[in-house]
């Protein structure tokens, strides 16, 4: 039988998501944790990678099992011996051919920045002072929709067999007087690719670039000449589309 576990965690403390020699991750610390519940040796596979320090309000990963589970027992005996930085929210049964990260239909991001210094935002947000211009920000984000090579914002020497990903939302929205929000989804993201579309619509945002460059510069496919990468700290995965009928 084959389980889909939804989750949120804070990902200061670890080095990303997938399990690695020498590093805490987000996944090794799930595995030991089903493994002690289950008493025997469980393995994951997760939506995606997520870098070091990159949070997230939903993430999902799946896993199976020969006996039925009870879905609420399951979650909560799981909690109560995870870290408090990783909390599970629901455990659902799904078709055996349900992958949890072939089967997404799209992801989507948020990245977060604050511009007035926030001791309660810190680790959560980027804190970026100058001034930012969101209208010409939103104006370069529309130059993001549509299927792309988005080579330009990916990071180098990655094992893909395509750099093309289709996306399909993309905007700043302004949180509060000192807070923005960079909102985007895709059918599927390269590494570092959200990082870097921040950090280009940064540079638009400070007047840097025109809003017309960012089409142009999708074209060159060469990241060299895109912009900064910002911190994984202001980076939440936020949710992840699965086709409803996989559900059991």
């Amino acid at each position: 039988m084959r389980y889909f576990v939804e989750l949120s965690f804070r990902g200061a403390a670890y080095h990303g998501w997938q399990k690695q020699e020498n590093a805490h991750s987000i996944q090794a610390e799930i595995e030991q944790a089903l493994s002690t519940l289950l008493s025997r040796t469980i393995e994951i596979t997760g939506a995606g990678r997520t870098d070091t320090g990159v949070h997230a309000h939903q993430m999902v990963f799946h896993f199976d099992f020969d006996q039925e589970l009870e879905p609420t027992e399951t979650c909560f005996r799981l909690n109560a011996i995870l870290p408090q930085d990783i909390a599970l929210q629901r455990i659902r049964r799904v078709q055996d051919d349900m992958h949890a990260r072939f089967s997404a239909q799209s992801r989507s991001y948020q990245y977060f920045i604050h511009q007035k210094k926030d001791p309660f935002l810190n680790g959560l947000s980027y804190f970026f002072r100058p001034e930012l211009d969101l209208e010409l920000m939103n104006q370069g984000a529309r130059n993001l929709i549509g299927k792309k090579d988005f080579s330009c914002f990916s990071k180098s020497h990655t094992q893909t067999y395509t750099n093309d990903c289709e996306v399909t939302a993309a905007k700043w929205i302004q949180m509060s007087q000192s807070s923005i929000c960079f909102q985007i989804t895709a059918n599927r993201f390269l590494r570092n690719m959200v990082r870097a579309i921040v950090g280009t619509l940064i540079d638009l945002g400070q007047g840097k670039r025109t809003p017309e460059s960012i089409a142009e510069l999708i074209s060159t496919k060469d990241r060299s000449k895109a912009g900064f990468s910002v911190p994984a700290e202001g980076l939440f995965l936020h949710h992840i589309q699965y086709p409803e009928e996989g559900f059991i």
